[in-house]
């Protein structure tokens, strides 16, 4: 009977042993698993952000050109309630003579441009100032620059990635400003 009871202990044992080996193994592979998927997540994660590290930060400024100076000033400093920050008369090729105003209110700038009225003739589409357009702030112009390429869309200012600004016209007409000025 002694041997009996010792067999039975040892293959008892040998059950054990075995179920703990089972466990032991069971638990590697799934902490194995569970390791895994959590790099999978991460490397989506991580890819996700780096498709998404180029993007639109912010509103940097909409630019209004003016037809009625007198009009304009009512309605943006009288009852919209802006306040002129600075104003300044620009020089240069499609610009020559045009007056910039800068009119803010808490964090959003409006430029009311004038155009002088010799240079009457150049209001128009991209390819000078002289047009309503909003500047959208970036944080990586060349990589947006370059997918709207991609996309087919002309840019005015090929030396974007150097001028830190460009602007192109939307699919619905809309002329649309990029800048990653500091």
């Amino acid at each position: 009977m002694k041997t009996k009871t010792s067999k039975t202990k040892k293959e008892m044992n040998k059950k054990f042993n075995f179920i703990l080996k089972c466990s032991f193994i069971a638990v590697f592979l799934m902490a194995g698993t569970i390791s895994s998927f959590a790099q999978s997540e991460d490397a989506v994660v991580a890819n996700k952000e780096s498709k998404q590290q180029a993007k639109v930060t912010g509103l940097r400024y909409l630019c209004v050109h003016v037809l009625d100076l007198e009009r304009s000033m009512k309605l943006y400093r009288e009852i919209l309630g802006f306040k002129l920050s600075e104003a300044e008369v620009l020089h240069g090729p499609g610009l020559e003579g045009m007056l910039v105003m800068k009119l803010k209110t808490d964090d959003l700038t409006i430029g009311l441009s004038v155009t002088a009225p010799e240079f009457m003739h150049t209001i128009g589409p991209v390819g000078n100032t002289n047009h309503n357009h909003f500047m959208l702030k970036v944080n990586d112009i060349k990589t947006i620059g370059d997918k709207l390429k991609e996309e087919g869309y002309a840019l005015e200012n090929e030396n974007y990635a150097r001028d830190k600004y460009t602007f192109f016209v939307g699919p619905n007409g809309e002329i649309i400003g990029l800048s990653s000025w500091d």
